[in-house]
């Protein structure tokens, strides 16, 4: 393969999409839905292995049982040891680096999967999902044992052919996610952690999230500015989208934009409430307005997005 043709710090919208660019095997991972799980030895990589730098739009856990690595996350570089657990969610971007591989499963899953599947309050749950650099946690033989069960419980779900397959796989996730924040983060508060400039990049995430959950409830009726995110942490709104822009790799606007819609899908999942019921919902005043929005972005319009919803079942 030559990595060479894709040094240009690609964005992927899934795994599909990484592997499908990294010219990998794409019959493991079903795109019908944002979540997938298997042994990474079972891809194709050919060892030693270098990726291209990329950035994600999705959540992922490494389970390395059996391997050795490295991973670099903007300026950090960790090294990936035998039974290590390693987290990365979206935005910043990365490449990794394999020397061997036997058994490690990978995880991962997008906001739209989490919220669907495991709750509409994941980030207050789990607030550790919204850090930005997580360092790779080795874990006692008996931590990596209640993992493991877990995680073989999920792959057995995902290869059966059950029509509540993602239904379970979420409350098998939540389980993981549970036992994962009791073993490392029980009492962690991701705004206490880092520089300044990580610390206003984790406080507007979590503003972001808490502002489309009062949306949603009605608690507020109009989409935040950037305006309004800056207030919020009594920043120059031009200085917050500088830092925003630097740690992260996407404009506020970007990160506001793809809330919105992420948001939306999930509302959309849901076919007891209309599109209008949504359109007020995401602070939108009329219904071809969020329908053109969400075209805009997507290349559908919500009623089609339902369609293929429905088709997919």
């Amino acid at each position: 393969m030559d990595i060479k043709k894709n040094n240009d710090n690609p964005e992927v919208k899934s795994l599909y999409d990484l592997y499908k660019l990294l010219d990998l095997r794409l019959d493991l991972i079903d795109p019908s839905e944002g979540f997938t799980i298997h042994n990474m030895k079972d891809i194709g990589l050919t060892m030693p292995y270098q990726s291209p730098s990329y950035r994600p739009d999705f959540f992922s856990f490494l389970f390395v049982k059996n391997g050795t690595g490295k991973y670099t996350v903007n300026e950090h570089t960790f090294d990936i040891k035998q039974q290590s657990i390693y987290f990365t969610n979206p935005s910043n971007y990365r490449t990794f680096s394999w020397q061997s591989i036997e058994e490690i499963y990978l995880i991962t899953f997008d906001e739209t999967f989490l919220k669907k599947y495991v709750g509409k309050d994941i980030f207050s749950y789990f607030p550790f999902l919204l850090t930005e650099t997580i360092q790779p946690k080795e874990v006692t033989a008996e931590f990596y044992g209640i993992a493991e069960k877990i995680y073989l419980q999920i792959l057995q779900e995902y290869k059966s052919q059950s029509s509540f397959r993602y239904k379970v796989i979420g409350h098998f996730l939540a389980v993981l996610l549970y036992r994962i924040k009791e073993y490392f983060w029980i009492d962690y508060n991701p705004l206490q952690e880092g520089s300044r400039s990580s610390q206003i990049v984790k406080s507007f995430k979590q503003l972001l999230e808490n502002h489309y959950r009062d949306l949603s409830s009605g608690k507020a009726d109009k989409v935040f500015r950037v305006q309004d995110y800056a207030d919020a942490q009594h920043l120059h709104p031009n200085y917050l989208s500088n830092v925003i822009k630097s740690k992260t790799g996407k404009p506020i606007a970007t990160w506001i934009v793809e809330k919105t819609i992420s948001e939306a899908k999930s509302l959309l999942q849901n076919t007891s409430v209309s599109i209008k019921e949504i359109t007020y919902q995401l602070g939108f005043s009329e219904a071809a307005h969020f329908s053109n929005y969400f075209k805009k972005h997507t290349g559908i319009t919500p009623v089609q997005y339902r369609k293929e919803l429905d088709t997919c079942k």
